[in-house]
């Protein structure tokens, strides 16, 4: 469903040297499978799912998902696939400040093409939010709103899950709570899910997990659960 070849993407530092902070040989990740890369902050973990979900532009590389070389699109038209076949959970969740619960999904809805008020409230209910779906974003709990970051992420139905440390701002028990929910959630809609992490209990939950150093070097790892 998902893959990568030879992919690079590199910054420019304060003092103007360039510090390669992806480059993955090979990827693979098939429909219907979940899986968890644990690596450090900072270490490109983040940058590896923006390229994958079409924000950044690679250096070099291809990024096929069902087909369609990502890579090869113009940013409008990767826009308009990651609307579509893609849903982003972020860690800061970045929720629609002036926006309803139920009107994040709705907005998203229309980025999809589609905009269907019972399946968002569905979506709503099936997180446990259907008692706050006009509650805006900073009158929920930070579990809350990653729930509406969840539900807007399954709004279109995509066919590819992102989620990057979806649980660093929640303790450990709405951690735990919250990443079943991700997963269970995820493979009822029979969609591929790729988290990043740095905590090791939320990869250990995974049984197909891989370190990003070893994905992200020279020997590179290929990958195909």
């Amino acid at each position: 469903m998902l893959q990568i070849k030879n992919l690079t993407k590199g910054f420019r530092n304060h003092d103007g040297h360039r510090i390669q902070v992806v480059d993955v040989e090979s990827f693979n990740l098939e429909k219907g499978t979940a899986v968890a890369i644990q690596g450090e902050s900072g270490s490109g973990k983040s940058t590896f799912l923006n390229l994958i979900a079409g924000i950044l532009e690679p250096d070099e590389g291809e990024i096929e998902l069902n087909g369609v070389a990502l890579h090869e699109l113009t940013e409008s038209q990767r826009d308009q696939l990651r609307a579509k076949s893609i849903g982003y959970i972020f860690q800061s969740f970045h929720l629609l400040p002036g926006y309803s619960a139920l009107e994040n999904l709705l907005i998203a809805m229309t980025w999809g093409g589609e905009v269907d008020e019972s399946k968002a409230r569905g979506l709503l209910d099936a997180v446990g939010l259907s008692e706050r779906i006009h509650y805006l974003p900073d009158q929920l709990s930070l579990g809350q709103q990653q729930r509406v970051a969840l539900a807007r992420a399954l709004v279109n139905e995509p066919q590819l899950i992102l989620a990057d440390e979806p649980t660093g701002n929640l303790d450990s028990l709405n951690s735990k709570a919250s990443m079943e929910l991700i997963k269970d959630l995820t493979a009822a809609n029979n969609a591929s899910l790729l988290v990043v992490s740095h905590d090791p209990q939320i990869i250990s939950s995974f049984e197909n997990n891989v370190i990003w150093e070893k994905l992200n070097s020279a020997d590179s790892l290929y990958l195909s659960t």
